[in-house]
């Protein structure tokens, strides 16, 4: 089964070819917690791989019920599940507890290394839980050296690469190969968009797509999530 983005002429070359190829839903800003509908604009993209993206405890909590309902089913080969970065009110323990109820369907859970705060409390999750890089405007996460404290806590945790997210702290890209040197064993799957002065997520652009090509390269053999929305035609 080929990808819808695979034959839409929006997309370059570097990631047209790419298999498996999806979306995050958390750019869908107008749709947040509207999770039928966000797999609907999900699948319009891409039948193979989501990110269902939690961003805030709220959307998180409604997620997992919405995970949960009986006889649920997803067409997609690879699912993860972006835990929530804000508006965080449970405990440490009792929000991991919850993201490792959620159902086997869900291959990875994506975790911002800023909002750990005691590491070994995401042991649990083993290999489900996968670590991102963090951009520019945060003090942490965002280099191979400053993730190293959390995967020598979590030897089981994978690594999401998030590329324009190295952009905003090294536009010269060496540190996305700096990550992959360290950590490309535990690449699971890794984020794509271009992003704005403000960091944040937009559609790619030609000129990013050429500059990432390098990196995108040496991360053939895992799911490429789409941050924002495809390029206007």
């Amino acid at each position: 089964m080929a990808s819808s983005v695979m034959i839409d002429a929006r997309v370059g070359g570097h990631v047209a070819a790419h298999h498996p190829l999806g979306t995050s839903t958390g750019h869908l800003v107008e749709l947040r917690g509207q999770w039928d509908l966000l797999v609907r604009r999900a699948l319009d993209v891409s039948t193979l791989a989501v990110e269902l993206a939690a961003l805030s405890e709220p959307e998180f909590l409604s997620l997992s019920a919405w995970l949960q309902t009986a006889e649920r089913e997803l067409p997609f080969r690879f699912l993860s599940v972006h835990a929530p970065t804000k508006d965080r009110e449970l405990p440490e323990d009792e929000l991991v507890a919850r993201l490792c109820a959620l159902p086997p369907a869900v291959d990875a859970v994506v975790v911002h290394p800023d909002v750990i705060e005691d590491p070994a409390a995401y042991a649990p999750l083993g290999r489900t839980l996968v670590i991102e890089n963090m951009d520019g405007r945060k003090a942490t996460g965002r280099t191979a050296e400053e993730l190293r404290p959390f995967f020598d806590a979590l030897p089981e945790a994978g690594f999401c690469l998030d590329v324009p997210h190295v952009g905003s702290v090294d536009p010269t890209l060496a540190i996305a190969h700096e990550l992959l040197d360290a950590y490309g064993e535990r690449l699971r799957h890794l984020h794509l968009s271009s992003v704005d002065e403000g960091c944040h997520h937009v559609p790619l652009t030609p000129q990013d797509e050429e500059l990432f090509a390098p990196v995108l390269s040496r991360c053939r053999d895992v799911p490429w999530i789409l941050e924002a929305d495809l390029p206007a035609r």
